[in-house]
């Protein structure tokens, strides 16, 4: 790949996503003093990006029903900030009052998932969060963007990497600091995770863009790795793997934090991330929802003490 060694970061935020993303499809409730003490083991580990839940209304993600209370008792630690999915201005009043400092919106760029998950179009939703952006300007509230189905839909098939570029530079327009990418059915390929990123990137700066990589064909790590070659730097995964893909029964969803951690300490890649303490973290998750962590590493390193590893 021509000249992608010379553009390969050598520091990588990692912005961890388990707290929300992770646990929202959960079936089994998680209590909110669960969640804190996962947040509050995963502030101790050097992460600096800690998506602590979103502020939807109950009815539809009842998980996340907790989320003033999750923000009231976590411990706050300098330099940590604590995100918060707002997908509208109700919504974003109700985070603001609970004490978030940043907050996360999120498009498409498949009209017909930006239909069948939203129901509106493209531009539509992007329009709804005009209100959101206005109010966090005044505020000083930082703002987060997320596109999805990057590469490809489970309704329309291949998307073309012009509508994601379209997507991603309405949003750092609006005010956006970083724009997350989404493989939302984790079915891309290293090469379609690099013509996506040369494309985007002609309209969006590369260090303002974020790669979420979803491991239901098992290409996250190798798609990451593609993303960093081409000059991405901030890489979004989730502790233990949490957090399934909901349009393919069975599969693994996001990639273990741990597991691309892993693989950034082997490439001398400094992240400032400490993988035992995140290891840590993973197995006191997956003890309490009963099943052992969807990530290699953690398994391989046999991390959890009390089953007797």
């Amino acid at each position: 790949m021509t000249g992608a060694s010379a553009s390969t970061a050598q520091k990588i935020r990692l912005y961890e996503v388990g707290p929300r993303d992770g646990l929202q499809n959960e079936s089994k409730i998680v209590p909110a003093e669960v969640k804190v003490a996962l947040i509050n083991m995963l502030s101790d580990t050097g992460l600096t990006k800690i998506e602590a839940t979103s502020f939807v209304s109950p009815k539809w993600v009842p998980q996340m029903g907790d989320n003033t209370e999750v923000m009231a008792k976590i411990s706050r630690k300098v330099g940590v900030d604590y995100p918060v999915l707002t997908p509208n201005l109700k919504g974003f009043e109700a985070a603001l009052a609970a004490g978030a400092t940043e907050v996360a919106i999120f498009g498409a760029a498949s009209e017909s998932f930006s239909q069948k998950n939203i129901n509106c179009a493209i531009d539509e939703s992007l329009d709804r969060f005009s209100p959101i952006m206005a109010r966090a300007a005044a505020e000083n509230i930082a703002v987060r963007g997320y596109v999805s189905c990057v590469v490809a839909c489970p309704y329309e098939g291949k998307i073309d990497p012009g509508a994601v570029a379209d997507v991603a530079a309405k949003m750092i327009r609006m005010g956006c600091y970083e724009v997350s990418l989404g493989d939302t059915i984790g079915a891309a390929t290293p090469k379609d995770i690099r013509d996506m990123v040369t494309v985007v990137s002609a309209h969006v700066p590369r260090d303002r863009l974020a790669l979420h990589c979803h491991d239901t064909y098992g290409q996250a790590l190798a798609n990451i790795l593609a993303g960093i070659e081409m000059g991405i730097s901030v890489i979004d995964s989730s502790v233990a793997g949490l957090g399934g893909c909901p349009y393919a029964a069975g599969a693994s969803g996001n990639v273990a934090t741990e597991d691309v951690l892993y693989m950034l300490n082997g490439m001398g890649i400094a992240t400032g991330v400490d993988l035992e303490k995140i290891i840590k973290a993973a197995w006191y998750i997956s003890d309490f929802l009963g099943r052992p962590p969807a990530s290699k590493v953690a398994m391989a390193l046999h991390k959890n003490d009390d089953k007797g590893f």
